[in-house]
């Protein structure tokens, strides 16, 4: 079972850190201090590392400053506090009613595909309107863990039948580099090395023309037993997760975009 992103805690201290983070959020000490009820010259010693900030301001800033709660591990043990959320195995008895939420969701969507994705793109769970993404994807590719960047970049996954596999290409990319900006992790910045080096498939190398997409968001175009299939991503999270892990989870679901994506959805589960 692969749970989240490991993470190591560099060395830097808890006052460096949230002056990175306040400044990656483009706040000022004043502003942060009204935020929080404190002082901007509290702020100001707390990033010299004059002042030792308690774990209850720690916390207190991070929210404010809308830290990942990896992250807010992360800050607590450059503070010298212990980490305040626990990070439970999907699989663990305890999560039982995570899981089933999931599950109901996914099903809900059924026969549009739907999946539940963890901070390294480990697929945790699917429905059974995947499958049409995934077919003709290689078996190699679908042994668990399965990644949903691999399935989707690799020359011997999807990207063969995405029709604008560029335009998809460059969106999954900057979605990597955002999450790379909030969390140092290596794993995921090998994994971005690993993708982002795949060479373009045969088929995924034409983009859609413009006036082809809706004029909101991006599609994913994709080929499927002769049909072309056109679908908008929506991505949902849970809300205040006190949890390493469900803060990770995402569940992402592909809904049709046009009628004629729809009709064939139906007539494939029919």
């Amino acid at each position: 079972m692969t749970t989240a992103t490991a993470y190591a805690p560099e060395t830097t201290g808890v006052g460096a850190l949230l002056r990175e983070w306040r400044d990656r959020r483009r706040i000022s000490q004043l502003e942060l201090a009204l935020r929080a009820d404190s002082s901007a010259r509290h702020i100001s010693f707390i990033e010299t590392g004059r002042a030792r900030p308690s774990q209850e301001m720690v916390l207190r800033l991070a929210e404010h400053l809308d830290v990942p709660v990896r992250e807010r591990n992360a800050l607590l043990i450059a503070a010298g506090y212990a980490p305040a959320f626990p990070e439970t195995p999907l699989d663990d008895p305890s999560m039982a009613a995570v899981r089933a939420g999931m599950e109901r969701l996914l099903a809900g969507y059924d026969p549009y595909p739907a999946l539940v994705c963890d901070g390294m793109y480990t697929v945790q769970a699917a429905n059974r309107g995947i499958g049409v993404l995934l077919e003709g994807v290689d078996p190699e590719l679908l042994r668990p863990p399965m990644n949903a960047m691999r399935i989707t970049l690799h020359p011997r996954g999807m990207a063969p039948r995405i029709r604008n596999f560029r335009e998809w290409r460059g969106h999954l990319f900057e979605q990597m580099d955002r999450q790379l900006a909030l969390l140092r992790s290596s794993p995921l910045r090998a994994l971005y090395d690993e993708v982002s080096g795949y060479p373009l498939p045969d088929g995924g190398r034409e983009a859609a023309t413009a006036g082809e997409h809706p004029p909101f968001a991006l599609p994913l175009v994709i080929e499927h037993r002769g049909a072309v299939l056109s679908f908008l991503s929506t991505i949902a999270t849970f809300n205040t997760p006190m949890d390493v892990t469900v803060s990770e989870l995402a569940l992402e679901a592909f809904l049709p975009a046009d009628p004629e994506t729809a009709e064939h959805l139906r007539r494939v589960a029919g």
